[in-house]
C-alpha cells in the first residue's frame, strides 16, 4: 500500500543524510524509483538523476530538490574524551544545544551521545545561562565508558567523523509534521511521489524532465551541473523560510521572488503564480534575504535557463523544523501543474 507524501517525508528524515555522508539514503530512493520501473543515474558527485520522456524532447525542463541536510564532523577528542564538532551547513550552534546525536565511524560503527555546552551544569558554572554557543563551549557527551581522549580514540572515533542529529520526527492529528531536516526532504518527497503518480496514471509529460536529487545544495553546489544544454526551465523545489517581515506561513506553497543571490525569473515566476490562479493552489510570494537554492547555485554556474523556487513552508528553519499538510499539498499542486503546463513565453 502507498504510502502518503507526508508519512514519506517521516521516512526519509529517520534516514540520516549530512551534507558529505548522503549514501544511503541516495541508496533507499535509487531502489525506490527503480521499484516504479525508472532508470536513476548516478553523478559523481552522488545525486540522483531520473529523465522522463516528454512530448517535446528539444526543449526540456529540470526540477529538483536536496537531499543532504545539516549536521557536523568530529572536529577532535579533548583531554575528557568529549568531542568537540564541526558544523556542517549554514545554522548555529543554539539550534543543537541539547539534541541527542550518532557519531559514525569510518569504519561504520555508530555511537551515539548528546550535544552540550561545556558549562552545562548550572550548580557548577555560574555561567552556564550566558556563557557564548560557540565551538570553543560546545561538545558531544558519548554514552560509552569514556574519561581521556585515549579510551575516547580506542573506540575508533576520529577526527572527520560524520555526526548526524536526532529528527525527533512527530506528526500530529491536526496535520502537522515536526522534525530536522523537513529542509528539503519534504521536496524530495513531493517529487518522488509525483514519478509515483506519473507511472501509475501513465501520465505523458508535455516536456522531457530530469528530476534532480542533489548532495550538495547545504554547502553550496547542489544541482549547479549535469544540465543538459536542451534545458530551458529549471524549478528547485525547496523550503520556505518563515519569520518576522516573511509572508510565508505553514499552509500555503511559498513562490520566491527573490533570495540572497538576487531576483529569479520574472516570467517563470509569473507563470507559477497565474498556475496557481487557475487552479485554485493557495500560494505567497515572498523574498529570503539568507538564502540560496540549487537554482541560484545553477546560476551562478553558468547555466543558461529560466530559474524559479518554490517550496513548502517551514517554521524555524535549521532548527527542529514545523510544516502542514496543507503546504505540503499546496507544493504538489503545483508541481504537478506547472509540469503538465506549457512553457511560458
Amino acid at each position: 500500500m502507498s504510502k502518503s507524501t507526508i508519512e514519506f517525508v517521516s521516512d526519509l528524515t529517520n534516514i540520516a543524510s549530512p551534507t558529505g555522508n548522503t549514501y544511503e539514503i541516495i541508496a533507499y530512493l535509487k531502489n525506490i524509483l527503480e521499484g516504479f520501473g525508472y532508470s536513476p543515474q548516478k553523478n559523481r558527485k552522488g545525486s540522483l538523476m531520473v529523465t522522463v520522456k516528454g512530448h517535446n524532447h528539444e526543449e526540456q525542463r529540470i526540477v529538483t530538490a536536496h537531499v543532504d541536510t545539516l549536521g557536523a564532523m568530529v572536529r577532535g577528542i579533548k583531554p575528557d574524551g568529549r568531542l568537540k564538532l564541526d558544523l556542517i551547513g549554514g545554522f548555529r550552534f543554539n539550534a543543537i544545544e541539547g539534541e541527542y546525536c550518532t557519531i559514525q565511524t569510518s569504519t561504520g560503527k555508530t555511537y551515539t551521545g548528546t550535544i552540550l555546552m561545556h558549562q552545562t551544569s548550572v550548580h557548577v558554572y555560574k555561567d552556564a545561562g550566558t556563557a557564548e554557543r560557540n565551538q570553543e563551549n560546545m561538545e558531544i557527551r558519548i554514552d560509552e565508558k569514556v574519561t581521556t581522549a585515549e579510551e575516547t580514540a580506542a573506540l575508533g572515533i576520529q577526527v572527520g567523523d560524520f555526526i548526524s542529529f536526532n529528527p525527533r520526527t512527530e506528526i500530529t492529528a491536526s496535520g502537522f509534521i515536526k522534525s530536522r531536516h523537513l529542509d528539503d526532504k519534504i521536496s524530495v518527497a513531493v517529487l518522488i511521489k509525483f514519478l509515483e503518480k506519473i507511472k501509475n496514471e501513465k501520465i505523458e509529460l508535455p516536456y522531457t524532465t530530469h528530476f534532480f536529487i542533489s548532495t550538495n545544495e547545504e554547502i553550496g553546489y547542489g544541482g549547479n551541473s549535469n544540465i543538459s544544454s536542451k534545458v530551458v526551465d529549471y524549478l528547485a523545489v525547496d523550503m520556505g523560510a518563515m519569520g518576522d517581515d516573511q509572508q510565508t506561513d505553514e499552509y500555503t506553497v511559498s513562490i520566491c521572488v527573490k533570495d540572497g543571490s538576487g531576483p529569479y525569473h520574472y516570467h517563470l515566476r509569473k507563470q507559477l503564480t497565474e498556475l496557481c490562479e487557475t487552479n485554485g493552489i493557495p500560494y505567497k510570494l515572498d523574498i529570503y534575504p539568507f538564502y540560496a537554492s540549487d537554482a541560484s547555485a545553477a546560476m551562478r554556474a553558468g547555466a543558461d535557463v529560466r530559474h524559479a523556487l518554490i517550496g513548502a513552508g517551514v517554521e524555524s528553519s535549521h532548527a527542529y523544523e514545523r510544516s502542514h499538510v496543507e503546504s505540503i499539498q499546496a507544493t504538489e499542486q503545483l508541481v504537478e501543474a506547472y509540469l503538465l503546463s506549457e512553457l511560458c513565453e
